[in-house]
């Protein structure tokens, strides 16, 4: 069964961190691009952070950029997304997606996905 599992969601206060992982199972990420959504409410989904697998770069949310990072271990076949002084705009439930169609790193903030986890919220609060 091919799916994504992601946890690593919780309670954090502003200005603190949290490591989002998304475990694959069923097929491996080596050749599929890679990304973070999220969605808060009453507010459209956006692309957080992405990895494309057109060449292999990254890319950001505005206003992530210097404070979240995307990885991927292939061999684990896991997606990470490092989140430093969060603030309570980053409350959401985050997704990750995966996808084979190529996407170059201009395109892969954008819906293009067709393997969806199931969330986990994130909660920024004092």
């Amino acid at each position: 069964q091919v799916q994504l599992v992601e946890s690593g969601g919780g309670l954090v206060q502003p200005g603190g961190s949290l490591r989002l992982s998304c475990a694959a199972s069923g097929f491996t990420l080596d050749s599929y691009a890679v990304a973070w959504f999220r969605q808060a409410p009453g507010k459209e989904r956006e692309g957080v952070s992405c990895i494309s697998n057109y060449e292999d770069r990254a890319n950001y949310l505005d206003s992530v950029k210097g404070r979240f990072t995307i990885s991927k271990d292939n061999a684990k076949s896991t997606v990470y997304l490092q989140m430093n002084s969060l603030t309570p705009e980053d409350t959401a439930v985050y997704y990750c997606a995966t996808t084979t169609n190529w996407l170059s790193v201009s395109y892969c903030l954008g819906n293009h996905y067709d393997i969806w986890g199931q969330g986990t919220q994130v909660t920024v609060s004092s």
